[in-house]
This record gives C-alpha cells, sequence and structure tokens, in this order.
C-alpha cells in the first residue's frame, strides 16, 4: 500500500530542496504548488490558506516537516502540525538544510520545530522523532534521506498510534 504524507515546509526559500525530498517518489505527497498557484491561495486570505492545508492533509496518513532555517514558529507550519497531530496523523521532521537549492547554496541548521508544542506535558519535540542526516554533501544528504524516509514515516505513524 502506498504510503501517503503531507510535505510541510517554508515555501520560499525551501520549495527547491522540498521539491527534491518529494520527487525521490517512495512517498505519495502533496499536490505541488507552482509560486502563481501559491500567490492565489495566499491572495485568498487566511481562510483560502487553511482551507488548502485542510484539503492537502485529507487522506494522509503522515505529515513530513521538512526543516530549513526559518521553518520553526512559522504561522502556518504551526497549523499544519497541531492539525496533523488532531487529525492522528504521524509526524516526523528532516533537517534539509544541507540540501542545496536552485543556486547550489546550503543553509543554515534550522531550529526544531517541535520545541514549541507540549502533549499531555510532554514536550513535543521528546514524542515526535526529528532527523538530521549525517553528512555535508548534498547527493549524500539526498541518497540518506531517500533511503530512510519510508521507514521514518512507517515509525511515525506508529508513535502516532500511541498517543
Amino acid at each position: 500500500m502506498a504510503r501517503k504524507a503531507f510535505y510541510s515546509f517554508h515555501y520560499v526559500p525551501d520549495n527547491w530542496r522540498a521539491s527534491q525530498v518529494r520527487n525521490i517518489g517512495v512517498i505519495e505527497g502533496n499536490v505541488s504548488v507552482t509560486d502563481h498557484d501559491w500567490e492565489s491561495i495566499t491572495g485568498g486570505g487566511d481562510a483560502a490558506i487553511q482551507r488548502w492545508i485542510d484539503n492537502q492533509l485529507s487522506g494522509k496518513g503522515c505529515t513530513i516537516v521538512l526543516i530549513g532555517t526559518n521553518t520553526a514558529g512559522r504561522k502556518w507550519i504551526d497549523y499544519e502540525i497541531k492539525k496533523s497531530w488532531d487529525d492522528r496523523k504521524g509526524i516526523l521532521g528532516i533537517h534539509i538544510h544541507n540540501l542545496k537549492d536552485v543556486n547550489g547554496n546550503q543553509s543554515l541548521k534550522g531550529s526544531n520545530p517541535f520545541t514549541g508544542f507540549n502533549i499531555k506535558g510532554v514536550n513535543f519535540a521528546n514524542i515526535v522523532n526529528t532527523y538530521d542526516p549525517p553528512y555535508f554533501a548534498s547527493t549524500n544528504v539526498y541518497n540518506y534521506i531517500a533511503e530512510n524516509i519510508a521507514s521514518w514515516v512507517d515509525e511515525a505513524i506508529k508513535i502516532r498510534a500511541n498517543y
């Protein structure tokens, strides 16, 4: 059975990095959005953004937060995390700072976006697994993610079932 996940990421700086992970092809993800489509969605205000997120989360078993430099604490990333948990979806994080962007640049490692949440008095960062590929070279980071993402999703779904 195909694994289905919602990819959550900070669009403007990390779209290129996110597309690399999405294109691995092991996990069926949410529909890609062009810059024009995203402008149209955001132009509809908060209600339109929330509706789009909710529709994209529908039918997915897991949310994969692709963690870039400034992912943590963003309004819509936080919404996606909370909504995913409330909808009983598995959640995991993957640091993507060492994947190259469209210009061939890497970025600084971002903070864990799960530290801002508590579940039954336990910090969410102690419940949700966050993976930081142990490589600097972008191709090695990509390969590491490709080799492990399916098992990470399976583990996230198992973890969520325990809460």
